[in-house]
Order: structure tokens, then C-alpha cells, then sequence
């Protein structure tokens, strides 16, 4: 087997008395798509969170390509390959469709120092590209605030591909969207994910989405991995049908 894109080992992250992530273990393999699901206050969001940068402290290490990178700023795991989406969209309202896409270019070259016209029209091509890619060519010129949410978290999931980064860390890609809409995101993420050789961490609540789109569902609860295994082998899970009853977890 080849050596885990990404390593959690023992990760363990504390608000002040409150434990949000207790011993948290496991291994991504490359090219793998894995949800992580669970009650609320699992400690879902908060792993992506740690392996993303946003939120420091965490024990434990977080290895990268074999690199321990649980010390790492949110600038410095971007340049090394990791990307993410947030649960409320973090696009910019007051811009373009095209805008935002070209701002999340330039930042993941690194130009905004240099910024020109120039700078502008080298990436013009990639940016339509990429907006053809997840399908919101035809609204490049209209403003954020006016497109639906299902067409944010479109944009938003184009920006996040603008570093091609090798781990896409998505955390509720879905919330607030419809059934139709929720598939049809997800059925775009997994063709791009996969025609690119991206790997893929999710948090999720749709349990129809998961086992749609997840190779391996890992289920957290009270901050640890509760089990893991296959969509048909969690489905299986009396345990983890007491979870989601909630019996095991509030």
C-alpha cells in the first residue's frame, strides 16, 4: 500500500476543559475519497479545522506526504497541497462570479504584489476554464449575492481547485442545499476529484450523499473515531445506527 497522503496520529485538541478531538487515528490513502460522519459535536469539523491550520494547538501529529505539518499556518499547508471549503460559503458577495474566481487564482500564485494588467489576462483563460469546470461559465458576470447557494458552493468548490491542491478538505459541502441540488454538487466534485487524481476528505450529514460518493466512512463521536469501514459496512453498523438514533451520542 502506498504511504497515506495524510496521517492522523493520536490528535487531540482541548477548549480549555472541553476535549473536542481525544486520540483521533487514522490513515488517507491517496486518490481516496473518505467522509467523516457523526452526531453534532463529534468533533467532525474540528479535525478538518486542525488539518487546514484554522485551528491551532492541536496534539498529536498531523502528517502531510509523511510531513508533520500540525504546527503549520493556514498559508504554508495551502502552498504544500491542502485546500478547503468552509459550512457557510466564504465567497465574496459583492463580486463577480468571475472576480472571485480570479481572486482565489492569484492568491494561489502568489501575485498579488505584482498585480497588473497582465497578471489579469495570463490567468483569464485558466479562471473560464475553471469556471467551465464546475459549470458556472454562463454566470461569470453576475454578482455573488445574486446567484443561489447550490451556484456559491459551485464557485466556492472552483476556488478551492484554483492551488491544485492534492487533498480537498470539505466540510458540509451541502448544508442548506436541496436533494437535486445536493447531488448534482456532489456528482461534480467526484468527476473533477477523480478526472484530477485529487484526494478527498468530506464532512457530511446526508448519509445518502456519503455513501454515494465515500470509498471509506469514518464515524466520530465524543472527539474519536467510533469505526470505520465501507459505506455497506457502516450501513451494516448496529452501533452506528444507535449513534444516529441517538443513543450514543447527544
Amino acid at each position: 500500500m502506498n504511504q497515506p497522503i495524510l496521517s492522523a496520529k493520536a490528535v487531540r485538541k482541548t477548549f480549555g476543559k472541553f476535549v473536542a478531538l481525544d486520540n483521533v487515528t487514522f490513515d488517507l490513502q491517496p486518490k481516496q475519497r473518505r467522509a467523516l460522519i457523526g452526531p453534532n459535536g463529534a468533533g467532525k469539523s474540528t479535525f478538518i479545522g486542525c488539518v487546514a491550520g484554522q485551528i491551532p494547538g492541536a496534539e498529536g501529529q498531523i502528517l502531510f506526504k509523511g510531513e508533520d505539518v500540525t504546527k503549520l499556518q493556514p498559508s504554508a499547508l495551502a502552498k504544500r497541497g491542502i485546500s478547503r471549503t468552509f459550512q457557510i460559503s466564504r465567497t465574496f458577495l459583492h463580486m463577480t462570479v468571475f472576480e472571485n474566481m480570479m481572486s482565489a487564482f492569484i492568491m494561489a500564485r502568489g501575485s498579488w504584489p505584482s498585480l497588473s494588467t497582465r497578471v489579469f489576462s495570463d490567468l483569464e483563460d485558466e479562471v473560464h476554464a475553471m469556471l467551465g469546470n464546475v459549470g458556472m461559465d454562463t454566470r461569470a458576470n453576475e454578482t455573488v449575492e445574486n446567484i443561489s447557494l447550490g451556484d456559491r458552493k459551485r464557485l466556492e468548490f472552483g476556488m478551492a481547485l484554483a492551488a491544485d491542491p492534492d487533498l480537498l478538505l470539505l466540510d458540509e459541502p451541502t448544508a442548506g442545499m436541496s436533494i437535486k441540488e445536493r447531488h448534482h454538487l456532489m456528482d461534480m466534485v467526484v468527476e473533477l476529484v477523480e478526472s484530477t487524481g485529487k484526494t478527498l476528505l468530506f464532512v457530511e450529514h446526508d448519509i445518502d450523499v456519503v455513501f454515494r460518493v465515500a470509498e471509506v466512512v469514518t464515524v466520530m463521536v465524543r472527539g474519536s473515531v467510533f469505526v470505520e469501514g465501507t459505506p455497506k459496512e457502516i450501513a451494516a453498523n448496529e452501533e452506528v445506527q444507535k449513534v444516529y438514533l441517538g443513543e450514543g451520542d447527544h
